[in-house]
């Protein structure tokens, strides 16, 4: 399976999927949550509103997925997915991070993706190591029983461009 790594604004990207790093909330956050609700449009945040909370403010666990229409975005889909925050790694972090993959993934079968973009899940503000997050990344796709037919690793920044490029 071969993978592609792009360094660009993952809201452009022409894909049937978009992944975004979202919040247990849903309602949109910094990074690439944010980037992702201000290119989707007011539409997003209505969509994301109106999936039932799973306890008070909570509407994505961390490791869960849930999916919306991408509306003003190129993708037809944002698969939301709250990764874990990192604690050390010895908190189940890994596995945490592995299961978001996962269940992308499952939803992306589900909805009959593809394409799907993938950011740099937890690797941002929550705070997960560069290498160690792309790690749990390539080796969940790598080992996954499916994925769609093409999938993309979209990066922000040189280093993380690297450190996809070395790991594939």
């Amino acid at each position: 399976m071969a993978f592609e790594v792009i360094q660009t604004d993952i809201t452009i990207l022409a894909v049937d999927a978009l992944v975004n790093a979202a919040n247990e909330s849903l309602l949109g956050g910094g990074g690439v949550d944010g980037a992702i609700h201000r290119a989707a449009g007011p539409a997003l945040l209505a969509a994301c509103r109106a999936i039932p909370e799973v306890r008070p403010g909570v509407r994505c666990p961390t490791g869960e997925a849930r999916i919306t229409p991408g509306f003003a975005l190129p993708a037809r889909f944002v698969i939301h997915t709250v990764g874990p925050v990192w604690r050390g790694g010895e908190q189940g972090e890994a596995d945490l991070l592995a299961t978001c993959y996962a269940n992308c993934l499952k939803l992306a079968r589900d909805h009959r993706v593809e394409s799907i973009a993938f950011p740099a899940i937890s690797a941002g503000i929550y705070g997960y190591p560069a290498h160690a997050a792309a790690s749990v990344a390539v080796e969940t796709l790598r080992t996954a029983e499916w994925v769609p037919e093409r999938v993309v690793f979209c990066t922000f920044g040189d280093a993380m461009t690297r450190t996809y490029m070395a790991l594939l």
